[in-house]
């Protein structure tokens, strides 16, 4: 991470959100004069728009059953089975329906948002759900994200575009890209179509500011803001690109507010505990410090605590001590590929050459996307040549 160990809370791997909870974006929280324009002005139009290759399919593929069988079902089994549409789970960009549709590969944000364009076409009924499932870390250089799980129901058919209606979750087929518990499935919170918007500005926000495109990042965190006043999370990543930018005092303001409205919200208080600690003086490094405390007794063990702590000892030449701080994050979040990867890197460093095998095959087959992917299997690869090498001796 750069100095400020910046946490930024993201939609990037399957979204976050939670109920709206205030009619109308603070003002004090836009700085227009401090960035350039946008390369290109930021437009949600296009999120839900359905292509012509995607009417194509949908008239070759679904429409020839939909006399004998139900529309939701058909286009269930169309994401579903590998003979038809080949989905497959790539975490690297937040893609629109057409853009996933062409590249048949997308977050899972990015695979609902498609579902749902394609369901509309199909004059479905479809309800956006938050999945109460703890929350999923990962990084992406200098970046930290925090993902939380959107999934999509289907309900019958509208008997007219102009209808208004509720979703019968008791009579939906409910479309998941991962596996989730059951229970998890059931406590789902229904989310409305302009968080769902918010959430992939406010994902493209995240995806650009790790590019070092803050000027196009700030618009479209703004425009995240904008599209749902109540989604937390934009006014977070709001906050990371002035940091990022060298705005600190507009970054608090930011994180104040999103603090005002969830105060134990952890993500939040970090980084504003680290935007007051960049401040000079001493009033700001006293609230910073009172507020590390209160920090620590929400959060004694942050998500990639030990993580880093493993990095600086395997840079130290530490290896037996970065294996077993890596262990302790694999058993927390056992499904993270990057935890895996170090472990089987400091396994390997000390000649543990099956456990450097067996963690960095889990790495590669926990990975989101296809760099990650193509690396841990040329690592796989080198440690088994490695193997049969000594094995041979």
């Amino acid at each position: 991470m750069k100095a400020w160990a910046l946490t930024l809370s993201a939609a990037l791997l399957c979204g976050c959100a939670g109920p709206s909870l205030t009619p109308a974006p603070a003002p004090m929280v836009f700085h227009d004069q401090l960035f350039q324009p946008p390369a290109t002005p930021v437009d949600t139009s296009h999120v839900f728009a359905v292509s012509p290759a995607m009417r194509d399919y949908l008239s070759r593929q679904i429409g020839h059953g939909l006399a004998r069988k139900d529309p939701r079902r058909e286009l269930f089994d169309a994401l579903y089975r590998k003979d038809k549409l080949q989905l497959e789970y790539d975490s690297a960009i937040t893609r629109d329906a057409a853009q996933t549709f062409e590249a048949r590969a997308g977050n899972c944000l990015s695979l609902a948002i498609m579902t749902a364009a394609l369901a509309h076409e199909l004059n479905l009924v479809v309800q956006f759900q938050q999945v109460e499932v703890e929350e999923s870390w990962s990084r992406a250089g200098n970046l930290y994200f925090a993902s939380n799980h959107v999934n999509l129901a289907l309900g019958r058919p509208r008997l007219s575009q102009g209808d208004i209606y509720s979703v019968d979750l008791s009579n939906a087929l409910t479309v998941d890209f991962i596996p989730i518990p059951p229970k998890s499935r059931e406590n789902a919170k229904p989310l409305e179509e302009r968080t769902i918007i918010a959430m992939y500005l406010n994902n493209r926000a995240a995806e650009l500011l790790s590019q070092g495109k803050l000027d196009d990042a700030y618009w479209s965190a703004r425009k995240a803001v904008e599209q749902d006043p109540g989604f937390l999370n934009a006014y977070n990543t709001l906050a990371v690109v002035y940091q990022h930018h060298g705005n600190l005092p507009e970054a608090e303001l930011a994180l104040r507010y999103a603090l005002s409205q969830a105060p134990d919200n952890t993500i939040v208080l970090s980084n504003l505990v680290q935007a007051l600690a960049a401040q000079p003086g001493p009033d700001k490094q006293a609230e910073a410090d009172r507020l590390r405390i209160r920090l620590a007794r929400l959060e004694p063990d942050p998500p990639f605590h030990f993580f880093n702590l493993g990095q600086a000892a395997m840079q130290a030449g530490d290896y037996r001590r970065a294996r077993d701080l890596f262990a302790r994050e694999v058993e927390r979040v056992p499904d993270y590929h990057e935890f895996h990867f170090w472990l089987a890197l400091a396994n390997y460093q000390l000649g543990n050459l099956r456990e450097a095998d067996a963690h960095m095959a889990k790495a590669l087959a926990n990975s989101t996307t296809r760099g990650d992917h193509d690396l841990y299997s040329a690592k796989l690869d080198r440690i088994r040549a490695y193997e049969a090498h000594t094995t041979g001796k």
